[in-house]
């Protein structure tokens, strides 16, 4: 009997705990929505999927870790030219992300030598 009786308790406990996770969850997305976190969380995921690896960026354009950004900007300028000029928008905005990737690095590079 008394065993029975623990049973309906724990039941009745995790269903009403289940109920109360449920319900502080909506109202964590409602005030998340209601003060942009969730607008600025979505945005903040599609810019880092947008972003690309210094490696591939370095592929890409075809240079090394050891090139000037003059040399970057020149093998910038004729790969997107060249894409341009043959019609695939897919490589050249590729050509172009892999410019603003290297733009970051060097800029961070160009800051810390400023730094230090």
């Amino acid at each position: 009997m008394a065993a029975r009786i623990i049973a309906q308790l724990i039941v009745m406990g995790s269903g009403i705990m289940a109920r109360a996770v449920v319900q502080a969850y909506r109202q964590a997305l409602a005030n998340a929505s209601k003060s942009g976190v969730a607008q600025e969380t979505v945005q903040n995921i599609r810019r880092a999927s947008k972003m690309m690896a210094e490696p591939e960026a370095r592929q890409i354009l075809g240079v090394t870790e050891q090139s000037s950004w003059e040399e970057i900007l020149k093998k910038y300028d004729n790969l997107f030219e060249q894409n341009a000029k043959n019609g695939s928008f897919y490589l050249q905005s590729k050509v172009h992300r892999a410019k603003e990737c290297l733009e970051t690095v060097y800029q961070k590079k160009h800051q810390g030598t400023e730094d230090s």
